[in-house]
């Protein structure tokens, strides 16, 4: 499970978050934290770069919010992001500088890197998407096991027992990921890796690769 641990998935330097995650070993350990790690980093925050424009909720000067779009508490929006009309962050989210939130996308309880794009009509929830990765329109990550059973890690043979209930994808970095697809709960996506579009996507999915389908994953040249 060496691929699944932050220092291997995550350039840590590209979130305002950075210096929380790598106290942790893997990216879902995070996931309880986040709302309280907002608080203690928007206290800390350059009130020249950042406005707290209500309680818990800090958005950087530079950012472009249009007026359809809410942000719940609590909750930061790095600088030169732009959240989209209708855009819905419904408290809990990190994002990055240079972030695009689109028309229709739903953030709960997540952490964006810096340019990261979900632009259109994406569902990210409980996750965690690293440094330029991409959610093609449509895709989503599902969250909760039909049985409501706790999310398991899984890579072959391997598991990690994560006593999560709500727990998305862990996306790397430069990850990218093709429209209507839909990441089921506990998906981890290595580095430099792309998914189809219409892909229903589970488990452990390797650095470098291209996810055609689960008995179809290649190794990208």
């Amino acid at each position: 499970m060496e691929q699944c641990k932050i220092e291997n998935m995550y350039t840590l330097k590209e979130s305002v978050a950075g210096s929380y995650l790598e106290t942790l070993t893997y990216p879902w350990e995070a996931l309880p934290l986040i709302k309280e790690w907002i608080i203690a980093i928007g206290e800390k925050l350059d009130k020249t770069v950042y406005e707290e424009v209500s309680e818990h909720v800090w958005i950087a000067k530079s950012a472009k919010v249009f007026e359809t779009a809410t942000i719940l508490a609590p909750a930061i929006i790095g600088e030169e992001t732009e959240v989209r009309p209708g855009a819905f962050i419904r408290g809990n989210a990190i994002v990055g500088n240079h972030c695009v939130v689109g028309n229709s996308t739903e953030l709960k309880n997540v952490i964006l890197f810096n340019n990261v794009q979900v632009p259109h009509y994406n569902y990210v929830g409980d996750s965690i998407l690293g440094y330029k990765s991409h959610m093609g329109a449509g895709s989503i990550t599902s969250n909760v096991k039909s049985d409501k059973t706790l999310v398991v890690v899984k890579n072959g043979n391997s598991t990690i027992e994560t006593g999560l209930k709500k727990f998305g994808a862990m996306l790397s970095d430069y990850v990218e990921v093709g429209c209507n697809s839909v990441l089921n709960p506990g998906t981890i996506i290595g580095k430099n890796t792309n998914i189809y579009p219409l892909s229903p996507v589970r488990g452990v999915i390797p650095s470098n690769s291209i996810y055609k389908s689960q008995e179809n994953i290649v190794t990208k040249r």
